[in-house]
């Protein structure tokens, strides 16, 4: 491409779309698809798929038609392209008779750029005629794991595609998706013959999104103490059906959170109004099935929720993937049960053989990865064949929360070795089986019982075989075989381990008990209209302001609103139960608290109330790992920097837990941090700010004029020291 052309993509690129460069793999992409190659686009949720076709639509010669499998995401991107001045349109069933011949007629004009097609629209034997008389530049088939049968979302039409285009004419393809194992990779390649095209693989690694896995049990509770904990920020919810969507969604109403429902079974005007309110931001949630979110290019989800399990790993990764678009914070929350394990294979059952067991393995997937102790980064990278190396990402619960290793090298040694003695032509369960010595029709038929590993592992049950022979897949001591799924291979790193064995740590898996995983008894919360007893906060916060007044401190100093709002939901009245509370810890209450403690009995007394003090399960800031370890570190007087590093996280991220220490009543004392990096007199001004101030919040400081001179990362440690010294 000439160096005037590239001007010429530039060009348009901040023209039309206000960039003024490419992200990422973009650029070479659409020089290759201008060039009239066939070209294999893998690229994560939020980093820049769709300019990949819709930039060189508005420069190639002729109509750039894209297949797309939801009226809602064609709706959405026709609209933005409109916005930008794009002439684009779509074909979908929801245009009626003129309007379709209006759309026909300006792209057999020239008139048109950009044409978004369902999958259901392109195989109408009229719409195949119309096409062929149109001038094409290139075909874009959009969310094309669809195409697979390995894909999260199948969809038979998409396994037409091929054939279509090929009646069509002899176009270059561009096939794009964010998620797809080397398997789907194939199988896509495979059904839109495209073998020969050039791929562009950019990383699977969403740094900014944390990956949490939680037991599902109460988990209303543990949903609206989530909430609490993001009020007014964007977020998703999935759920598997539309009847469990209507319940949460009218619970989070009740409960004081801003949500709405989005199913297929919603009026179609009442599911565009839904989305568009979430995306103008007239509400915060919405409460989907996987109907919602495709293509929706809303960058500021902060939380996505997936109150059911997920039917694969494919769809978890793509729906966690719409939060935090934008490069800020994402918290991904799934709810894990077996019994929502055992309601999709049920749901399984009646589907054809082949169908029936792939599905099986995908939930096998999603099972492991939410009961497996590795790093949830490291395993969803694994999924999707590419390697993760840092030994602790810092942005997973896994990884924040470890558990307790072991030395396991003569566990993998047996589990390589199995694999091997086994001819590496079986699965997961069947190795299981011969290290544990189970004699069954498969071990014996096989003559597997007659080898020397055959129940050398009989010790331990299979549960902990199954963990083993998984870690040992992570860390790349085994692999998948491509062609044969389920079945695991020896890798070059396992043989090599073989002859010289090496120490490698394991960790158990988390154990999720069986029963009362679903819903929690109603009778034991208390029911409000609120999310939390107006009374009691009001009396909270009077007490809150009478004991600011006495000591002369903001009164934020002593707990803030939302800890407030808690204590008059879960009604805490003992020690234990108030260091439950989000931004309180054992120093804030020993402090603080007897007031509050008391004040609370007695209201509780008065009123009769059935205290819930298992309203919000959460985890005590003060067992994490981490936590204690910058405590630590503080406390030797390291280099906040050289703390980040060591950790493998961001100073942002440093700060935000440094942050969550010092409001739950930790002091800290980062005298030898903020000493070197600003002078006593600004640091002085900030402590007063803050003294004087009506809340302690970041951008209120930065908004002050006074305030002008001083960073956010300033006020910020300033905000820390000011806390530690007054409110812990």
């Amino acid at each position: 491409m000439l160096a005037t052309e590239t001007d010429i993509l530039r060009g348009k690129l901040k023209e039309v779309f206000g960039f003024s460069q490419f992200r990422g793999n973009q650029e070479v992409i659409i020089r290759n698809i201008l060039n009239g190659n066939n070209t294999f686009v893998i690229m994560p949720t939020g980093a820049g798929k769709s300019l990949c076709y819709q930039l060189p639509s508005l420069v190639a010669d002729g109509l750039a038609v894209v297949i797309s499998p939801l009226i809602a995401l064609m709706k959405n991107q026709v609209d933005q392209m409109n916005a930008f001045g794009v002439n684009a349109q779509f074909l979908n069933s929801t245009l009626t008779k003129t309007e379709i011949k209006r759309v026909k007629k300006a792209c057999l004009n020239g008139e048109i750029q950009l044409l978004y097609v369902a999958p259901e629209s392109l195989t109408k034997p009229e719409n195949i005629e119309f096409l062929q008389n149109v001038n094409i530049a290139f075909v874009a088939v959009d969310e094309a794991h669809c195409i697979s049968e390995w894909g999260h979302d199948f969809r038979p039409e998409y396994r037409r595609i091929k054939e279509i285009i090929a009646q069509i004419g002899d176009l270059s393809i561009i096939a794009l998706t964010a998620t797809a194992t080397p398997k789907v990779q194939l199988d896509i390649q495979k059904n839109l013959n495209m073998e020969n095209a050039h791929i562009f693989k950019s990383s699977f690694n969403r740094t900014n999104l944390y990956y949490e896995v939680r037991q599902k049990k109460h988990a209303k509770q543990q949903l609206i103490g989530f909430l609490k904990g993001h009020k007014g920020k964007s977020g998703i919810i999935y759920c598997l059906s539309r009847k469990k969507v209507e319940e949460i969604a009218e619970m989070l109403n009740v409960n004081g959170f801003n949500a709405v429902p989005y199913h297929a079974g919603l009026d179609a005007h009442i599911r565009e109004k839904n989305q568009d309110d979430f995306l103008n931001e007239d509400i915060d949630i919405v409460v989907a099935t996987i109907a919602f979110g495709m293509g929706i290019d809303k960058p500021d989800v902060r939380f996505v929720v997936h109150y059911d399990v997920p039917k694969s790993l494919e769809g978890y990764y793509q729906e966690t993937g719409r939060a935090g678009r934008d490069g800020l914070e994402g918290h991904c929350l799934m709810f894990y049960s077996h019994s929502d394990i055992n309601k999709l294979e049920k749901f399984n059952k009646d589907k054809p053989v082949q169908e029936k067991e792939n599905s099986r393995v995908l939930l096998q997937e999603m099972s492991f990865y939410a009961e497996s102790p590795v790093c949830r980064r490291k395993q969803l990278l694994h999924y999707f064949g590419e390697e993760f190396t840092v030994e602790n990402c810092g942005a997973c619960d896994n990884c924040v929360y470890p558990k307790d290793r072991f030395e396991g090298q003569k566990y993998v040694k047996m589990a390589i070795e199995a694999a091997s003695l086994t001819g590496e032509r079986f699965g997961l369960n069947h190795l299981v089986d011969v290290i544990r010595g189970v004699a069954n029709q498969y071990t014996e038929s096989y003559g597997h019982n007659k080898l020397s590993i055959f129940g050398t592992g009989d010790d331990e049950d299979k549960d902990f075989w199954k963990s083993v022979i998984r870690q040992t897949l992570m860390n790349e001591y085994l692999e998948k075989d491509i062609d044969n799924i389920g079945v695991l291979k020896v890798s070059k790193k396992g043989k090599k381990f073989l002859k010289n064995p090496e120490s490698i740590m394991l960790a158990k898996d988390h154990e999720y008990t069986l029963g009362e995983e679903e819903e929690e008894s109603t009778e034991r919360v208390p029911v409000n209209v609120k999310s939390h007893d107006e009374e009691l906060f009001i009396l909270l916060k009077a007490l809150r302001k009478k004991m600011a007044d006495k000591m002369d401190l903001p009164p934020f100093v002593i707990f803030q609103d939302p800890s407030l709002e808690e204590m008059a939901t879960t009604y805490p009245t003992t020690e234990d139960e108030m260091t439950q509370i989000n931004g309180v810890g054992l120093g804030k209450v020993k402090k603080f608290g007897k007031d509050f403690i008391e004040l609370i009995k007695k209201y509780v007394d008065e009123n009769e109330i059935v205290t819930a003090s298992n309203v919000v399960v959460k985890s005590s800031v003060n067992k994490s790992k981490l936590k204690i370890f910058i405590i630590q570190q503080i406390d030797r007087k390291i280099d906040l920097d050289e703390i980040a590093e060591s950790k493998g996280i961001t100073f942002d991220a440093l700060l935000e837990e440094i942050e969550h220490i010092c409001y739950s009543g930790t002091r800290l004392n980062l005298d030898y941090y903020t000493d070197e990096l600003m002078d006593a007199d600004k640091e002085d001004e900030i402590f007063q700010y803050f003294l004087n101030a009506e809340t302690d919040s970041i951008q209120a400081a930065l908004n002050d004029p006074n305030n002008e001179d001083y960073s956010e990362e300033e006020l910020r440690l300033m905000r820390i020291k000011f806390m530690s010294e007054y409110a812990n």
